[in-house]
């Protein structure tokens, strides 16, 4: 598994057999991954790598991630039902999750 983001978006994130080839999912979205980091960088947040994906850190509390999947890839917050979401960006990762959500990325523009 990758120990930096630099590595994380040169290889993809280590768990799966397709990591570091040009299938990894990681390589379809690197220009909205690198996009969507320094967004993120530009918080004034702490980066370091969890779970194999570039986590976002302040005072030592996570509160995202950037990540890769087949058909997009997101930003995801650790407590995003807490956040206001007047447009109606934010998702649910799944039908259990309580208080995760994200937002699903498929361009740049």
């Amino acid at each position: 598994m990758n120990t930096t983001v630099d590595n994380y978006l040169e290889a993809g994130c280590g768990r799966c057999p397709l990591g570091n080839t040009p299938a990894c999912k990681v390589h379809s979205w690197q220009k909205e991954l690198i996009l969507l980091r320094t967004i993120v960088m530009d918080c004034g947040l702490t980066e370091t790598i969890k779970w194999g994906v570039p986590c976002y850190t302040y005072n030592g509390h996570n509160i995202c991630i950037v990540s890769a999947f087949k058909e997009y890839c997101s930003l995801s917050f650790f407590k995003g039902a807490l956040l206001q979401d007047a447009r109606g960006i934010l998702t649910s990762p799944g039908e259990n999750t309580q208080a995760a959500r994200l937002i699903k990325f498929t361009h740049t523009k």
